[in-house]
């Protein structure tokens, strides 16, 4: 089963939820996974990789990785206010060059009512 997931790739958010060290901290998405609900905040969460060499150009070490994070541990944040917020869907009637009328739906901000996208 596939999740929704209330965050998109390039969307601020900070991390409300998990162990001390990374609470509070806020980033930008780098990916999201949808089929397991999870997302990856740019400087946010680590892991460690040992890595051999394999070549004698090629360094051996541990690394720092990105891990990914649950999404319901995330909230957006708004671009016009700033503050961490829910977001819910308004339906917005648009219209093109030609001068048809479509409609597209667009997330916006709880608190301040701003379209987010």
């Amino acid at each position: 089963m596939i999740s929704k997931v209330h965050v998109k790739k390039n969307d601020q958010v900070v991390v409300i939820s998990g162990p001390d060290n990374i609470k509070g901290k806020q980033g930008k998405i780098l990916n999201v996974f949808p089929k397991t609900g999870k997302v990856m905040v740019e400087g946010v969460a680590y892991v460690s990789k040992h890595r051999k060499s394999r070549r004698q150009d090629m360094q051996g070490g541990i690394y720092q990785k990105e891990r990914a994070l649950d999404a319901s541990n995330v909230m957006l944040v708004c671009p016009k206010c700033g503050k961490a917020s829910r977001t819910g869907h308004k339906i917005v009637e648009l219209e093109n060059d030609k001068g048809v009328k479509e409609t597209k739906t667009v997330r916006v901000c709880k608190r301040c009512g701003a379209a987010i996208e």
